[in-house]
């Protein structure tokens, strides 16, 4: 990703309407969905500034990875312990075998070879282990932010489930999120493409917006991973061995 990026996450990851109400959509997923032990060990790949590791260190022993070296300092802060640099495709150094729940949140879509990164994050999980997967949705919403981003590709469910298949693994629970705010965000984007002003700027709305966006995203809470959302800016899932079950 551009420094921009890292640079504008660790500026507004904790006030940004989409990391606020996301970090809640996904611990709630996690809870009725993940059925991790309790004493589970938890892998989170491009952490970025680790603001979703408080979140997941409620499930369990928090370990993570993040290849930019000034967002992999402020994770380290955040985690209370050093933060790796293995980078996707290969993790050279993580352990095989190690991992209850590997979590990449918004990174596959960063890796030129997305089946090999899911086959290196199958090979760290330990026997009925899972991968928590989110990805942007509709290569048509394609724009600036995707390019700041190193975004390689957007993804429709039917292709984000043939990675993982070819992976060797199975999806389960994959849909759409942040549905509800969907259609304002298709809008924008066509609307950028129509005008020429297609903007990567990501940083936070004024703080009524702010308030507004953040308080609709976070309804899906309630939603995602029970009902059927209807498409949405984002992909989500649990991805695991075929055979795995589901419990």
């Amino acid at each position: 990703m551009d420094r921009i990026v890292y640079d504008r996450m660790a500026a507004h990851d904790s006030t940004h309407w989409w990391y606020t109400a996301r970090r809640d959509i996904l611990a709630d997923f996690l809870a009725r969905e993940g059925h991790l032990p309790r004493d589970a060990r938890i892998l989170e790949i491009g952490c970025g500034t680790g603001h979703n590791l408080p979140m997941l260190a409620a499930f369990g022993t928090v370990d993570a990875i993040e290849i930019d070296p000034a967002a992999r300092e402020i994770a380290s802060a955040r985690l209370g312990k050093p933060v790796g640099a293995a980078p996707l495709p290969d993790l050279t150094g993580v352990e095989r075998g190690s991992y209850d729940l590997v979590a990449v949140l918004d990174v596959v879509e960063h890796i030129a070879d997305d089946v090999a990164a899911l086959k290196a994050m199958a090979a760290c999980l330990k026997p009925g282990g899972k991968i928590l997967i989110t990805v942007p949705a509709h290569q048509w919403m394609w724009s600036a932010h995707d390019v700041v981003n190193h975004h390689h590709r957007r993804y429709s469910k039917a292709s984000l489930a043939a990675a993982i298949r070819a992976a060797g693994l199975e999806p389960r629970k994959l849909g759409y999120f942040n549905s509800l705010l969907f259609p304002l965000a298709a809008a924008s984007r066509l609307a950028g493409r129509l005008t020429g002003k297609d903007d990567s700027d990501d940083s936070p709305p004024p703080r009524l917006l702010n308030t507004l966006f953040e308080a609709i995203f976070r309804l899906e809470r309630h939603l995602v991973g029970r009902v059927p959302l209807s498409p949405g800016v984002s992909i989500i899932t649990l991805a695991m061995p075929g055979g795995g079950s589901a419990r």
